[in-house]
């Protein structure tokens, strides 16, 4: 069974080049560099949706049930994805810092908020391209 991670790698590409993009702007105005912000701000929320969604598909083959798999928890998603093997231990930890933050950031409007996502982001797409790897391995062996 091959998990389609098609959108998961267009959400990685589009946070990857806004970044890219943020980078280049030296002197633009303030309200430009917040809007690139608040872009990635709103991508990182998409790759760890998304990473998650996938993840729940991957892990389905371990679960009795459809509906066990369904009932987990964002960050037990990938606490089971570690005791089968699917990634180690210290990248769990960094999807927990990621999920953990954004979870505190949500709705505040604090101008820290998006500059440190903005900072946390080339992580999350080195272990987003190799979680979208791992979903998209083929699982018929």
């Amino acid at each position: 069974m091959n998990i389609d991670t098609t959108f998961l790698r267009q959400c990685i590409a589009k946070i990857e080049r806004s970044v890219e993009e943020y980078e280049q702007l030296e002197d633009s105005v303030d309200s430009v560099n917040e809007i690139y912000l608040e872009i990635i701000v709103a991508q990182f929320e998409q790759v760890l949706e998304q990473s998650g969604k996938l993840l729940r598909k991957r892990l389905a083959p371990f679960f009795a049930s459809n509906l066990h798999v369904d009932r987990l928890e964002y960050k037990d998603l990938f606490r089971h994805a570690a005791r089968h093997g699917l990634i180690e231990i210290d990248v769990v930890e960094r999807w927990f810092g990621y999920r953990d933050f954004r979870g505190a950031t949500a709705g505040k409007t604090s101008e820290r908020s998006p500059v440190a996502i903005f900072e946390l982001t080339p992580s999350l797409i080195v272990d987003a391209r190799s979680l979208a790897e791992m979903i998209g391995e083929d699982q018929s062996d």
